[in-house]
């Protein structure tokens, strides 16, 4: 009778590991279709050069024509090299570049603008030199400098050209140690 009493360990274990493995493989493997399918989805028709041309005539005629051909298409002019200078601080003197293109409207405005790039760099050099360190740590100071630099390089492009020429002065780089 001891024998019969005896407690039997089975082997059950090992079949609910392998169903517990069969069951994350499957999980994962409807998780990862799942994702691929969303990642691949989406718009498959391919846009062609006439397409793209249709979309540039609707956005043209939205605009009234004598807008298009007052303003022109914006192109941007970038100085040849970033300028370099030092600005006084409260605690020690600075050391800033700043790199600079600008934002004109047609052609003609584009080769005006590179006709004329040593008297704007002139022109942003004596304002960027009244600049102080303080001013330009801040937002509001780079925004003052891009101001100010704005309004004299039209100024003393209109006396030439007749014409403002530049639409707006863009930093691209400003770095100050």
């Amino acid at each position: 009778m001891a024998e019969e009493n005896d407690l039997e360990i089975e082997a059950g274990g090992g079949k609910s590991k392998k169903m517990l493995f069969i069951i994350i493989a499957v999980v994962v493997l409807i998780a990862g279709g799942a994702g691929a399918f969303f990642m691949m989805s989406g718009d498959d028709a391919p846009e062609t050069e006439e397409t793209l041309a249709e979309e540039s005539l609707e956005t043209q005629s939205a605009v009234p024509s004598g807008k298009t051909a007052e303003m022109g298409s914006a192109l941007y002019v970038g100085m040849p090299r970033p300028f370099v200078f030092n600005v006084p601080g409260a605690g020690r003197d600075r050391l800033v570049q700043i790199k600079v293109q600008l934002l004109v409207r047609g052609d003609a405005n584009e080769e005006a603008a590179k006709r004329h790039i040593p008297l704007i760099e002139g022109t942003l050099l004596s304002i960027f030199s009244t600049a102080n360190a303080d001013a330009l740590s801040t937002s509001a100071g780079k925004a003052d400098l891009r101001t100010k630099s704005l309004q004299e390089v039209q100024q003393s492009l209109s006396e030439i050209e007749g014409n403002k020429v530049v639409e707006k002065i863009l930093f691209t780089g400003f770095v100050m140690q």
